[in-house]
C-alpha cells in the first residue's frame, strides 16, 4: 500500500478520549509507544503547541515511513524512533524524554499492517505466513505453523488465542503441512471449525495467537509497562488502549498493583514487600468507543482505554 493511500485509510481509535486521558497541554512532552500511522501523535502534537514535543516509537519500519509523512508539519517538535517499546527506558535516555508528561500505548494493528498482503497479518488478503512487526526478526508465523510440535502449537493457540478448538485446529494444521500462506491456513481452520463459528471468522483467534507469539507481544508489554514508571514525570499520565482480554488483563493488573501499598501474597501475616504505590487510577473502568465511532470504524469495537497517573 502506498503512503498516500495508507494516510487516507488510517483511522486512530478513541482520539478525543486519549487527549483527555493524557491531559495534553501546551509546552509538555509526550511519548507514543505505538506510533503506527501517527494518528494519535498528530492529535497530541496539535494540542501541545506551542512548545510541546513528542517521541514516537514503532518497531515496524513501514509504520515509521508513514508516520514521518503524516507528521511532516510537526518535524521540529517530534522525534521518531524505529525500535520496539520493550527498549523504552533506553530510548528515553538517549532522546532526553525520561521525564514525560504522558505515555500512550495503542496495542492494535494498524490499517497499514492489516491491508498489506505481504505482511501476512490478515486472512482477508492472501499473503505469506509472516506476521513480524519488524522484518529483521528471525521468527515468522511460517516457522511456528510448519515446525512447532502439535501439542505445543495447540497450547499456543489456546493460551494466546483463547481458542476453545485449539487442539482440533493444531491437529489439522499438522496434517496439512506444509501450510503455504494465510489463505491456506485460514481454509484449514475454517474446515476444522465449520460454519457455526458465530460473529467472528473462525481464523481470528488463531491468527491473533500466532501474531502474539511471533512478536512476543505480551512479554514486551509487561516489560514496557514496568519501564513507564521511570519514564514518567510526577503527575504524568499513562494511557493504554488494548483490544483483547490478554492485553487488557496485563494492563489492568499492572495499574492495580501499582496503586497498592502492599503486594505481598495474601497468606503472609504481615507486609514484607516494602512496596510503595506509584500510580493512581484516573478512571475505575475502561473507556470504550461510542456507537457512532464503531459505526465509522468497526475495528474500534473491541478497544478498551485504561488510564493512570504517576504519584
Amino acid at each position: 500500500m502506498s503512503i498516500a493511500l495508507a494516510s487516507r485509510t488510517h483511522i486512530p481509535v478513541l482520539v478525543e478520549e486519549v487527549i483527555a486521558a493524557l491531559d495534553v497541554q501546551p509546552g509538555r512532552r509526550y511519548i507514543d509507544c505505538t506510533l503506527g500511522g501517527g494518528g494519535h501523535s498528530t492529535a497530541i502534537l496539535s494540542r501541545c503547541q506551542p512548545g510541546g514535543e513528542l517521541l514516537g516509537i514503532d518497531a515496524d519500519p513501514e509504520a515509521i515511513n508513514l508516520a514521518q509523512h503524516n507528521l511532516y508539519d510537526y518535524f521540529e517538535s517530534s522525534v521518531i524512533i524505529n525500535d520496539n517499546f520493550y527498549n523504552l527506558e533506553n530510548i528515553c535516555s538517549k532522546t532526553g524524554f525520561s521525564q514525560a508528561d504522558g505515555i500512550l500505548f495503542d496495542l492494535g494493528l494498524s490499517s497499514l499492517q492489516l491491508s498489506s498482503a505481504d505482511r501476512g497479518f490478515s486472512f482477508q488478503v492472501n499473503g505469506p505466513l509472516d506476521m513480524r512487526f519488524n522484518p529483521d526478526e528471525q521468527l515468522s508465523a511460517a516457522d511456528i505453523v510448519n515446525r512447532m510440535p502439535e501439542a505445543k502449537l495447540a497450547q499456543l493457540i489456546l493460551i494466546y488465542g483463547e481458542e476453545p478448538q485449539a487442539s482440533r485446529i493444531a491437529k489439522n494444521i499438522v496434517a496439512h503441512r506444509p501450510v503455504a500462506d494465510t489463505a491456506d491456513l485460514a481454509s484449514i481452520i475454517a474446515g476444522t471449525i465449520g460454519d457455526n463459528f458465530g460473529k467472528i471468522h473462525p481464523a481470528t483467534r488463531t491468527f491473533q495467537a500466532l501474531r502474539i507469539a511471533v512478536n512476543r507481544e505480551l512479554d514486551h508489554l509487561t516489560s514496557a509497562l514496568e519501564q513507564t514508571l521511570n519514564c514518567l514525570a510526577p503527575g504524568g499520565r499513562l494511557a493504554v488502549i488494548s483490544y483483547h482480554s490478554l492485553e487488557d488483563r496485563i494492563v489492568k493488573n499492572f495499574m492495580l498493583r501499582e496503586t497498592r501499598a502492599c503486594i505481598c501474597p495474601p497468606n503472609l501475616p504481615e507486609c514484607r514487600c516494602q512496596h510503595k504505590p506509584s500510580l493512581e487510577l484516573i478512571i475505575r473502568h475502561p473507556v470504550t468507543p461510542s456507537e457512532s465511532e464503531i459505526e465509522k470504524n468497526p475495528r474500534s469495537r473491541s478497544a478498551r482505554l485504561r488510564v493512570a497517573r504517576k504519584i
